[in-house]
């Protein structure tokens, strides 16, 4: 696929209100649509109203009636960091606040599968719980939350994934993504909603020797960031609360101990340190072994306790990366034998759309897949082939869950519904978000299954697709790019989903250039027609193109180059530097 660069617009007007900043970061708010000074101000007051949060108040009214009734609330969360870090912030709260029985029971994705299970449910049965409070997951858990209710068990269900078309029957549901919510803002992480309901109950209990929810906004910061949801206003407000504090020293030990096994210093702790220092290693332990490992890591206070279980969380993560890139590999030589045109045509995917022998959606599949690491493997294969793609593993009992990773313009969780909806039965479990979602599917049912996800993706890019797009900010003078610009956008974030942080794009002469490890690509760059020369680097530029290797192994890169770039700072030895971060060399 050929990558069409597409810069953002300025309102020329917007950028000069907002004169007063740098002005690469003035011209990069105003194309992210910042119109107004104010929406740059970060602080709590500015949050959407806890009250507007729909069934907000039935769920602090079910919490006070079980904080009188003393007995027994289980969290359950998902496996992932959002999961994680909603069931610490929420343990934590109650414990400070009076509960005298609060634990959490996180399901272990291979013997229970995602969500309130049934199975999950007799688990936690035997702990005898009052209330069942759902983290991040639960409203598709129609059987768990019925099997609860029978047991005895109230639920208090908080989630933002979508909801299918029937309900859990739950004492009370709060996600901002149901069909008739109200609430401002339906980009809330799991984290986020589980922060709102703390805050919600936190000031019902009128006490002030109780400590504020905010005290743990870094956890709710880890959640949002790792989840990647969209960073709207509330939530950016939400993930620089988090950081503020983590950069003043006033974060759980646990995460602190997982920043130090980054090599991330907390003084200078921006958001993407949070979504690629902290928040893998702690997926690592849903992943490939059981999130209690992470929870436990976020709960205690004890940073011996706290850096022992980062050690382990980082060893599970180098495990993680181990497989991945086995996995990688694989799903690389079978996108090559499923687009061969013989294949194509014997599967019956030839067709008018895709008869150049390229799919719109790709499915992958190996019996020996890492159930764990499917998801990142299919989202590292999606940034390359710049395609939707789905990637399953073996489930056991004849059984596929498959990870779902998407492009821009192509719902993931809606493309599976249209597909659910055509075939019913065809899929007996799905749900998630328009970027990612999770599928279960009979084994015998894959090569159907293919077929109908290719012919759905291919009627998304009838409709408009902009897979084949990169944004970028444009084009920086020579004195531009600098240092100080580089450190000015460092602090203008938190950048991340939907508020991405600033790219530009521009042809530089290559001077020189070097192989780093096994695909990455140090160069030494001059901005033609400047004279002036950049430090520069490509981290996993060599990965799937074999073509930029010559003979012997050595670079074959062109003389002229055009870069998709971001300014970094390098820090060595004291020294802070500039450094162009490449993230795309165009042909």
């Amino acid at each position: 696929m050929t990558l069409k660069v597409n810069r953002r617009i300025v309102d020329g007007g917007i950028a000069r209100q907002l004169s007063s900043l740098n002005p690469v970061l003035a011209r990069a708010y105003a194309a992210r649509g910042i119109d107004d000074a104010s929406r740059l101000r970060t602080s709590l007051d500015r949050l959407l109203p806890v009250g507007t949060l729909d069934g907000i108040d039935a769920a602090v009214d079910l919490l006070l009636a079980h904080r009188r009734s003393g007995r027994r609330i289980l969290v359950i969360g998902d496996f992932d960091a959002d999961g994680a870090t909603s069931s610490a912030l929420i343990v934590r709260c109650l414990r400070a606040w009076g509960f005298v029985d609060v634990d959490f029971l996180v399901p272990n994705r291979f013997d229970f599968g995602y969500g309130l299970t049934p199975e999950i449910v007799a688990l936690a049965a035997q702990q005898s719980p009052g209330l069942i409070i759902t983290v991040d997951n639960g409203i598709s858990s129609m059987a768990g939350v019925a099997a609860a209710r029978e047991f005895g068990i109230d639920v208090l269900v908080t989630d933002h994934h979508l909801a299918g078309a029937e309900l859990p029957a739950a004492n009370v549901i709060v996600n901002p993504n149901l069909p008739h919510a109200r609430f401002g803002s339906r980009a809330l992480a799991g984290v986020g909603v589980a922060f709102y309901v703390m805050a919600a109950l936190h000031r019902a209990l009128a006490d002030n020797s109780y400590p504020l929810p905010s005290t743990w906004l870094d956890l709710v910061a880890l959640g949002t960031v790792a989840d990647i949801v969209p960073l709207d206003d509330n939530n950016r407000i939400l993930v620089a609360q988090g950081v503020a504090r983590i950069r003043a020293g006033r974060c759980t030990a646990g995460l602190r101990a997982l920043l130090e096994v980054g090599n991330k210093t907390l003084s200078n702790v921006i958001a993407a340190d949070l979504g690629f220092a902290a928040g893998p290693r702690l997926n690592a332990a849903g992943r490939l072994d059981d999130m209690s490992l992470g929870i436990r890591c976020l709960l205690t206070d004890s940073m011996t306790e706290a850096r022992a279980l980062a050690a382990r969380l980082d060893t599970l993560n180098k495990e993680r990366r181990a497989i991945e890139a086995t996995m990688q590999e694989q799903a690389m030589a079978a996108v090559r034998h499923l687009e061969d045109p013989e294949v194509l045509a014997r599967r019956g995917i030839g067709g008018e759309g895709n008869a150049n022998g390229v799919r719109y959606g790709l499915c992958l599949y190996d019996p020996s897949w890492h159930q764990g690491v499917v998801g990142i493997v299919a989202g590292r294969i999606k940034d390359r082939l710049r395609r939707p793609v789905i990637a399953f593993a073996d489930a056991g009992d004849g059984q596929l869950r498959g990870s779902v990773r998407s492009v821009t313009g192509i719902h993931a969780r809606d493309a599976l519904e249209a597909i659910s909806t055509r075939h019913p039965g065809l899929l007996p479990k799905f749900g998630g978000h328009a970027m990612a979602a999770g599928l279960t599917l009979h084994s015998a049912q894959l090569d159907v299954f293919a077929r109908e996800f290719d012919a759905e993706v291919a009627r998304w890019q009838q409709a408009g697709s902009r897979a084949d797009r990169i944004d970028t900010d444009g084009e920086l003078n020579a004195d531009e790019i600098s240092l100080s610009t580089a450190e000015a956008l460092r602090e203008g974030g938190p950048w991340g989903q939907a508020f991405p942080e600033p790219a530009f794009d521009q042809h530089f002469q290559m001077r020189s250039s070097r192989i780093v490890g096994e695909t990455h690509v140090k160069m030494w760059v001059e901005l033609e027609g400047s004279g002036r020369r950049f430090d520069a680097i490509a981290f996993n530029l060599l990965q799937g193109r074999p073509a930029l290797r010559g003979a012997g192994g050595a670079l074959a890169l062109p003389r002229s180059v055009h870069l998709v770039y971001r300014l970094g700072v390098n820090e060595w030895n004291g020294e802070r530097r500039l450094q162009l971060l490449v993230d795309h060399l165009l042909e």
